[in-house]
């Protein structure tokens, strides 16, 4: 006698997640995707922290040049992505005011 499968085991997705991939931890697929989607977030936010340092430390050089029309634009930058990293969850929004208000200061003080 003749099996025949489902058309829906012939269709179905085969599984993106490869015993292989997660090394060390359960055998249990949502727990080896939650391990490989954290990765991917750790990731994400490394870059964006990066990205966020950069700006203000481009601030920061325009001050220490004394460049005031430079570091005008540069505060404008790097005050958006530090509101942009309160709203993704990467600084407080008490530590992001304090940023702000040093930048701020440093600014006053260039003119």
């Amino acid at each position: 006698m003749v099996q025949y499968k489902s058309a829906w085991a012939l269709c179905r997705p085969k599984s993106k997640i490869k015993s292989e991939e997660v090394f060390g931890l359960p055998n249990i697929k949502s727990a080896k995707k939650r391990v490989l989607v954290s990765q991917a977030k750790a990731a994400q936010n490394k870059a964006a922290r990066s990205a966020l340092k950069t700006d203000i430390k481009k601030f920061e050089a325009a001050v220490a040049e004394g460049n005031r029309s430079e570091a005008d634009v540069a505060y404008k930058v790097a005050v958006k992505a530090v509101d942009k990293a309160v709203a993704k969850g990467l600084l407080h929004r008490n530590n992001a005011a304090n940023k702000k208000s040093k930048m701020t200061v440093k600014l006053s003080k260039l003119a």
